[in-house]
């Protein structure tokens, strides 16, 4: 039987597509300043908030404000720490002072509030003033936490900056690559106020240009970036990114088919079949016009039971919890409602993309197994049966229900209940989920990140140990390990807390998630990396 579109709905994608020709060929059909092949589009599904980078909290502002902004060091597509502002730094013999020495060749984006010269020198003196706004309680920024370890910092003079920790912590040059740490200048911050959000001046390759929001977002050239290529060539070498807004996926792309966008994140459920095959290869009709990357991610999508409380519950049973574990076919689970897109997470609560990562062997799908703790776990209660509730998203809906499934044949029985975002994030935080939908993305590129989650001084509400997880012997390996400056030694301390993990089962690690970006056959240079960070000033077209 075919399917009859009624007027209504028939005006209404009418008026959609009518709207999108407007926005796009208004742009296309003007006389532009710059060659299509010197402007990189994308787009982002919802608003960005602020081009401020002490609120670069989550992506959609990070992206912007990774191309506006530079701080003491970077990373690498590797996850290495390199040098930005600062060219190079020692680290004292105790692991708690850094020293950073400046470049003398950075300077802030031209603007009337620098004078005559409508720019001026980046000094350590920048750096003291950026860092005292971070954790200006009248700026209230998300990123605060960033310094928390730090007891003090100072500029020695223009071209020498000191941080001193309280205690050691190797993963503090990772925590100062984060976008919350780059450098601003005063003069703009304080005339601007609270719209510095909305007037930015930062060092990176691009400076702001135009921004009508839920609109567009347009950044120009740097022409005074520091940065050089390996031949010795200035960056950037695009000429200007433009950022549209349409909030629809299938809107998105659609636009990137015609070519109207140069690149797209993700793939949405709308869509995915149409450009991906089942085994998670770019279908053949689109392989000369497209190009696929995909790379880890570190992020970790999981199921966390709640351990706290005073009731005996049955999720307090390891038998049980490693009987979930051990009771679904994660590799099925991947192929067929991921499109193969991420890596079953057989191997721990650390991801693929991390030192620490060794692939030790966690679980995997033994239904047998499953069935016998099952059946002990009734005998030695004296039940009939056993009933878990699984709590999520609609957006984890398929997933769960792949698990009521399968744990049904182990004999489990699986309820699930599915709640908007908010209520699930309320309720993980509250401890009234005994079993819930999470995932966990690494702020910063060390294994610590994600072991802080099953530390017992982290429990919830003051910390991110949702699961309410204690053991000694964990505790005592993680303080061992925050203070131990050989890499080595750590990343060993890290696979031993993971260990622990695997044999106490408070979560039930799903898959690792992986990075997956689609560009135009024509654009050069764009790179991949473990924590999907956009960065577009080594991009040809």
């Amino acid at each position: 039987m075919g399917y009859i579109m009624k007027p209504q709905a028939e005006n209404s994608i009418f008026k959609i597509a009518l709207l999108l020709m407007v926005i796009f060929n208004s742009c296309s059909s003007r006389k532009t300043e710059f060659a299509d092949d010197k402007v990189f589009r994308y787009n982002e599904h919802s608003n960005i908030t602020s081009l401020d980078p002490a609120f670069a909290r989550d992506q959609r502002n990070i992206w912007a404000v990774n191309q506006l902004y530079d701080g003491l060091v970077q990373l690498d597509d590797s996850l290495n720490v390199q040098p930005s502002i600062a060219q190079n730094w020692k680290v004292s013999s105790d692991g708690r002072r850094y020293k950073f020495y400046l470049r003398k060749d950075v300077f802030f984006h031209k603007h009337k509030l620098f004078g005559k010269k409508k720019t001026r020198k980046v000094t350590a003196y920048d750096f003291e003033y950026s860092f005292e706004r971070l954790i200006s309680e009248s700026v209230a920024s998300p990123g605060a936490w960033v310094l928390q370890n730090v007891e003090t910092f100072k500029a020695e003079n223009d071209s020498i900056f000191v941080m001193d920790l309280k205690r050691p912590f190797p993963a503090f040059l990772g925590l100062l690559s984060m976008k919350y740490c780059s450098v601003v200048p005063r003069e703009v911050v304080e005339f601007y106020g609270k719209d510095f959000r909305s007037n930015p001046v930062g060092t990176g390759p691009f400076k702001f240009k135009l921004w009508v929001e839920n609109t567009k977002l347009v950044f120009r050239k740097n022409n005074n970036y520091f940065e050089k290529d390996d031949l010795d060539n200035y960056l950037p070498y695009l000429e200007s990114v433009a950022i549209t807004f349409l909030p629809d996926k299938q809107s998105e792309f659609l636009q990137f088919i015609q070519g109207n966008l140069d690149f797209m994140k993700s793939v949405d459920p709308s869509y995915k079949d149409e450009l991906l095959t089942t085994s998670g290869d770019l279908v053949e009709k689109y392989s000369n016009d497209i190009v696929m990357q995909k790379g880890a991610y570190l992020n970790t999508e999981y199921l966390g039971f709640f351990l706290g409380g005073q009731e005996n519950n049955v999720i307090k049973s390891k038998e049980i919890r490693q009987a979930i574990n051990y009771g679904f076919d994660r590799n099925k689970m991947i192929t067929f409602l991921r499109n193969n897109i991420g890596t079953p997470a057989n191997n721990g609560f650390i991801p693929k993309g991390l030192p620490s990562f060794n692939g030790q062997s966690g679980y995997t799908y033994q239904p047998e197994k499953a069935k016998i703790l099952v059946e002990k776990y009734k005998k030695d209660n004296n039940l009939d049966k056993v009933e878990v509730n699984i709590t999520t998203n609609s957006s984890y809906l398929d997933l769960c229900e792949f698990m009521q499934r399968e744990l049904a044949i182990v004999g489990l029985k699986v309820k699930v209940d599915v709640i908007p975002p908010s209520t699930l994030r309320q309720g993980k935080a509250n401890g009234k989920l005994p079993i819930f939908r999470a995932s966990w993305i690494a702020d910063y590129p060390d294994g610590e990140n994600y072991l802080s989650l099953f530390y017992s001084k982290n429990f919830t509400p003051n910390g991110p140990n949702y699961t309410h997880f204690s053991n000694d012997l964990f505790d005592k390996l993680y303080e061992k390990s925050i203070q131990e400056v050989n890499r080595d030694i750590r990343v060993a301390l890290y696979q031993k807390m993971d260990s622990i993990l695997i044999n106490e089962a408070p979560v039930i690690p799903l898959y690792y998630d992986q990075v997956i970006r689609f560009t135009q056959k024509n654009v050069k240079g764009l790179g991949i990396n473990p924590i999907d960070l956009l960065t577009l000033k080594y991009v040809k077209k």
